[in-house]
């Protein structure tokens, strides 16, 4: 994890799934930057898919605002983004009310 411009997304244990950059980490939290929250997807089976080949139905995904930086606890799994899922997450809207 020594890219700096590399996206990953993280599974959080009881916290969620995260999309962003991965600034360093431990056994016990992640820290991120340029981090999303994806709160809801359509268009992918699981989060291997995600980070694979991102979502089909972007329309109808919910991902948060993003966030300069934020600590995460309890990382699960950490999977390298290739290019077409940062492409086809970049470009959903923030979902916010």
């Amino acid at each position: 994890m020594n890219n700096s411009e590399q996206f990953y997304i993280v599974r959080a244990d009881r916290a969620g799934v995260f999309f962003g950059k991965v600034k360093s980490k431990d056994a016990n939290s992640v820290i991120m930057t340029e981090v999303r929250k994806i709160f809801y997807w359509e268009g992918a089976s699981a989060v291997e898919q995600i980070a694979t080949d991102g979502v089909s139905k972007p329309n109808d995904c919910k991902l948060t605002v993003i966030v300069d930086e934020m600590e995460i606890f309890t990382p699960i799994q950490i999977i390298p983004c290739s290019k077409k899922s940062i492409l086809s997450l970049q470009a959903i809207r923030e979902w916010k009310n």
